[in-house]
């Protein structure tokens, strides 16, 4: 790393260039960059108001007193010019503070409420990502999502933690009358977007605030980032319009194999010790299995299908399909090693940047070596608001009408 989008004490947002557009630097046209690489691999609230009737005291400079006038500055005498000025180093400031990235153990970071998203935001990564989004894709058979929502009801569409915005700017042409909105604690999206697609800096897990709700909420690969998860299920579901959908799709940091080959490996002990700082960050690391519950105890969401994949790390599946994905996974695992690593290990668990490396180097070994089947959990849960509300009762208990469309 999110009516509906969530108003930070901070936000800034890009709204798309009015004039068609050459295809961005870095998504000159999905998924061929993807392909090409497998291929060659707030302020202080006021106070209440006091009922007893004791003169007001003076408020401390810099805070507002709600019991008395505002007095005007009879010397102020600035222009619009002058105006127009002070409003743009404010907002250069106000930029500057979310887009001043820290850099830790050799990684970049965001700056926005920092710490609350553990992966790093740089180059690296954001082609990792973009390599993700095409594995990603090609799990659920080259979708970019399986709700069944109607392109003639769909006018406003929210991407939750939209990373590089290359979903969002895929939707973009896809639902070219539709309005899409991604956010992200990052501002990392490209400057040439298609028109009708907008890009906001924003946390998630702050308070939705928005005049209009959406028709579909997006919501792909937060594992790792969300503190609470109920809490994030009710907001998408409050912030969809009845008749609007939903889509969670997300996976397991952990892996499995059949046939027992990952027991004991150096692979298997790092993602157990990411486990273990997910933990201590207050962060699931293995929410995928889990999103089917947490929608039907947290919404009212009917018409609910759940549908699970298995996707290999590493190209030694017999199954050609499993072939491919897992190739892509063993790219997109090879390229994030370190950037999963290093916050959650030395920050969480005291590791030092070298032990780190050490251990990584370990991982890339066996998995390069293809000795180790393993594969790891992605789920994908979409559903439905009712376009005619279920009593409060029924919506808390999570929507269990929707129980006999489960598709497992």
């Amino acid at each position: 790393m999110a009516g509906a989008i969530p108003t930070p004490a901070v936000a800034a947002s890009w709204p798309a260039p009015p004039v068609e557009s050459p295809a961005s630097p870095r998504h000159p046209s999905s998924p061929s960059r993807a392909a090409d690489k497998a291929a060659g691999d707030a302020t202080s609230p006021v106070p209440p108001l006091e009922p007893a009737s004791p003169p007001p005291q003076a408020a401390s400079p810099g805070v507002a007193s709600p019991l008395e006038s505002i007095a005007v500055d009879e010397g102020f005498t600035d222009s619009a010019s002058t105006i127009d000025d002070r409003i743009s180093t404010y907002t250069a400031s106000l930029t500057s503070s979310v887009v001043d990235y820290p850099t830790e153990y050799g990684r970049r970071y965001h700056a926005f409420r920092s710490g609350a998203y553990n992966f790093p935001n740089d180059e690296e990564e954001m082609d990792r990502l973009d390599f993700c989004h095409t594995l990603l894709m090609k799990t659920i058979g080259g979708r970019l999502f399986l709700a069944p929502i109607d392109e003639a009801k769909t006018h406003r569409i929210l991407d939750v933690g939209t990373g590089t915005g290359i979903w969002a700017m895929e939707m973009g042409d896809l639902f070219p009358n539709a309005e899409i909105m991604g956010n992200d604690l990052s501002a990392i999206q490209p400057d040439w977007v298609p028109p009708n697609v907008k890009f906001e800096i924003d946390d998630v897990e702050s308070s939705w605030v928005n005049d209009k709700n959406y028709d579909f909420i997006f919501s792909r690969y937060m594992c790792g980032s969300i503190a609470d998860w109920p809490t994030y299920m009710k907001r998408v579901y409050a912030n969809l319009n009845p008749g609007g959908w939903a889509e969670f799709q997300d996976w397991s940091f952990m892996i499995y194999s059949d046939d027992g080959s990952a027991e004991g490996t150096e692979f298997l002990h790092w993602v157990n010790l990411l486990m273990e700082a997910c933990d201590v960050f207050g962060r699931d690391g293995q929410i995928g299995p889990k999103l089917e519950g947490l929608v039907r105890e947290n919404t009212g969401l009917i018409n609910i299908h759940h549908q699970p994949y298995r996707i290999p790390v590493g190209p030694w599946a017999r199954d050609p399909y499993l072939k491919d994905i897992g190739m892509c996974n063993l790219i997109q695992l090879l390229d994030g090693l370190e950037g999963f690593s290093m916050r959650l290990l030395c920050g969480a668990l005291g590791w030092t940047r070298e032990a780190v490396l050490v251990l990584l180097a370990g991982v890339r070994k066996e998995v390069r070596e293809g000795k180790v089947h393993a594969w790891m959990h992605y789920n994908v849960v979409y559903g439905q608001r009712p376009e005619e509300e279920a009593d409060e009762e029924e919506v808390q208990q999570g929507g269990q009408q929707g129980q006999e469309a489960t598709n497992v």
